[in-house]
């Protein structure tokens, strides 16, 4: 992991077309912006990570559902 000490206002790149600025520092709180292009999806890791669970969850549903439809087949 990369730690990177910034001051209000500053940023930090990455690549050529992602940058993180600083916005805002209140008590605990950090306010960053985050400019990427829109094929580069954002999110906040609670977020990720819910979307994360759900593709799992999807997934194996189409596992089951394939595996079921391949039975009824058979049976055929």
């Amino acid at each position: 992991m990369l730690i990177l000490t910034r001051k209000l206002g500053e940023q930090i790149a990455i690549g050529d077309n992602i940058k993180i600025t600083l916005l805002e520092i209140k008590g605990r709180q950090v306010k960053i912006g985050v400019e990427a292009p829109a094929e580069i999806p954002v999110h906040r890791g609670e977020v990720y990570r819910m979307i994360q669970e759900e593709n799992l969850q999807a997934a194996a549903f189409a596992n089951e559902l394939s595996d079921v439809w391949g039975r009824l087949k058979k049976k055929r």
